[in-house]
């Protein structure tokens, strides 16, 4: 337990919920962070786990209640008071844009009638709470992802020649980056559990749910038998994506279709080359790569917990990971056929809402 890092004042027993635990000596030779702080790793690393999830959720309705939901709600309003400010025109000349019938036309092509105008505001509120829930999703996946490459580049290995993720196995101690970066990692996918079961479930609960057990079960398997380098990579790979689909929601429930679509597209390359490319290659070097160039077996008094039954169900994990990942994608395409056919862009892994004029409303006409 880390005591050395805090006040005498500050009780021992929180210590571990502030600090990382289990400091060590710097290593004489490292191939990779010289001037960090070293650990090992233990069950009190679950402590800061704790504080991070406590810490994410603060900052995650700070976020999204003080910053997002007044600005979705401010740039909503803005439009919808042009939009009945030009209806109320329409209705008053013939030169307004108008159907025939005094209705105002809507920015996506719609005709607007008075009935409409109550549900457009319950639209307006509930894009305002959406826009600002994937606020979060898209500021941490931009924050986390951001270090993760730092962590990557940092270390001594290549994507495209991933050999170094094995060789010279165990890889311990761990630098303080890398430890922090597998923590404050493990810590988001528990709170995002938390968050799947509290919130309305969407129509891919379950696909959610089982993703984030395989990966917090990944995570910590990979951190606790130290092949936390290829973990690292792994990360990195999955979070990049993970960017662009939220900010497409977010540029979607304010009514920028365009930048939504074109966002859109660049989250559909980012997935296939990262999850269907680079993933595959992680899983083949695993498959080939591993058993060749770790040449200490299980041994976990060295630190050492390389088996073939161990690396089967590590394998085992990443094929169920890339099976739901090809369900997913599976569902991207469909929407990215609704972009090319000029229908825009709606996500088949969540909701169904649609543009601010409701689908109840164009069934009434």
């Amino acid at each position: 337990m880390n005591t050395l890092q805090t006040s005498e004042w500050f009780p021992s027993f929180l210590v571990p919920f502030v600090t990382l635990s289990y400091p060590i000596a710097t290593p004489t030779h490292t191939d990779s962070f010289h001037t960090s702080s070293y650990y090992t790793t233990g069950l009190l690393d679950g402590c800061i786990i704790i504080t991070c999830i406590a810490v994410m959720a603060i900052l995650r309705d700070v976020t999204r209640i003080y910053l997002m939901e007044p600005f979705a709600k401010w740039k909503l309003e803005r439009d919808w008071t042009r939009t009945r400010a030009k209806f109320s025109k329409a209705n008053g000349s013939s030169n307004g844009r108008t159907n025939g019938n005094g209705h105002a036309a809507h920015a996506n092509g719609e005709y607007l009638q008075p009935s409409d105008f109550p549900k457009m505001e319950r639209k307006i509120h509930r894009s305002v709470l959406r826009f600002a829930e994937q606020s979060w999703s898209m500021i941490y996946y931009t924050l986390q992802w951001s270090y993760g490459l730092y962590i990557h580049l940092s270390l001594p290995t290549s994507l495209l020649s991933p050999t170094e993720l094995w060789a010279n196995y165990p890889h311990i101690p761990i630098a303080g980056p890398v430890k922090f970066y597998y923590l404050t990692q493990t810590a988001f996918y528990l709170h995002q559990i938390l968050i799947l079961n509290a919130e309305a479930r969407r129509k891919d609960h379950y696909q959610m749910m089982t993703h984030h057990v395989i990966t917090i079960f990944l995570m910590v398997t990979s951190y606790f038998y130290n092949f936390t380098r290829v973990g690292c990579l792994i990360m990195v790979l999955m979070d990049c994506c993970d960017i662009f689909l939220p900010l497409a929601k977010m540029l979607r429930y304010i009514g920028l279709y365009t930048l939504c679509d074109f966002t859109f597209t660049l989250f559909l390359v980012s997935w296939l080359v990262t999850r269907h490319v680079f993933f595959i290659i992680v899983i083949k070097s695993a498959y080939s790569d591993a058993h060749l160039l770790i040449h200490s077996g299980w041994n976990p008094e060295q630190g050492s917990y390389h088996s073939p039954l161990a690396m089967g169900i590590f394998i085992t994990m990443l094929i169920v990971l890339q099976i739901l990942q090809v369900i997913w994608f599976a569902m991207i395409c469909r929407v990215a056929w609704r972009v090319v056919s000029g229908q825009g862009a709606s996500d088949d892994r969540s909701d169904d809402e649609g543009d601010l004029v409701s689908q109840e409303s164009k069934k009434e006409r």
